[in-house]
């Protein structure tokens, strides 16, 4: 049997810690928010020093945050890769798997993912939440076999991206059996992109300030 490499067993170390970290952390938040009060209870609870926390999360909050949301991906593409049949889905139902996926992954902490939205709304973490938002619409475009380079590759995340953005605002507030408005509202939206992405195909020599334009005012009447 081959033996880990230490620097292996360290990286495997050192990310059993951070985890350890990030779920303390998530017991805090729904009182604290994401701030340095909850950050230093949670590293109390995972019986870790604040030195080790802060070389496993150099940036702090925001190094935690951005764990959170690449633990929903991860999981998100497990689920796609673990379903059976996923391969032959339409492009929408592989969608609509995704963000499923990704939303119920994030359902027993809905309270910290409302905590998220208001610290990525802040002015200084927005250029941050854009970054977030944008890793996981192109996860998901990239899990349903999309291979674009051109012009639909950007059309594809900007409206998925919308999509997504408006679906979590909705599910947060879903008291429904088994979020079961929320998976109505994305059906709804997905189609409106279709349509939306079928007028974008025959105008492709529209300016992108044009485009953002016709997608906003679309997604204004559907909502």
């Amino acid at each position: 049997m081959k033996k880990k490499s230490p620097s292996t067993s360290n990286k495997a170390a050192n990310n059993a810690k951070r985890q350890a970290i990030l779920r303390s952390v998530l017991e805090q938040v729904p009182f604290d928010g994401w701030t340095e009060s909850a950050y230093a209870r949670g590293i109390k609870l995972a019986n870790l020093t604040r030195g080790e926390a802060d070389l496993l999360f150099p940036q702090g909050i925001r190094d935690l945050i951005e764990l959170f949301g690449a633990n929903a991906e991860a999981a998100m593409q497990e689920r796609m890769g673990d379903e059976p049949g996923f391969a032959r889905l339409r492009v929408r139902d592989k969608i609509t798997f995704a963000v499923r996926a990704k939303l119920e992954f994030w359902t027993p902490h809905r309270e910290a993912v409302r905590r998220m939205m208001f610290w990525y709304a802040m002015p200084l973490h927005l250029p941050l939440g854009m970054k977030r938002l944008y890793r996981s619409v192109d996860v998901m475009w990239r899990g349903a076999g999309d291979t674009s380079t051109d012009f639909n590759f950007y059309t594809k995340r900007a409206l998925l991206a919308g999509v997504l953005k408006t679906t979590i605002l909705f599910w947060l507030d879903d008291e429904t059996p088994g979020c079961r408005a929320s998976w109505e509202f994305l059906d709804r939206r997905i189609a409106e992109v279709l349509k939306v992405g079928k007028t974008i195909s025959l105008a492709k020599e529209w300016k992108p300030s044009e485009i953002i334009e016709m997608v906003q005012k679309k997604f204004r009447r559907a909502g």
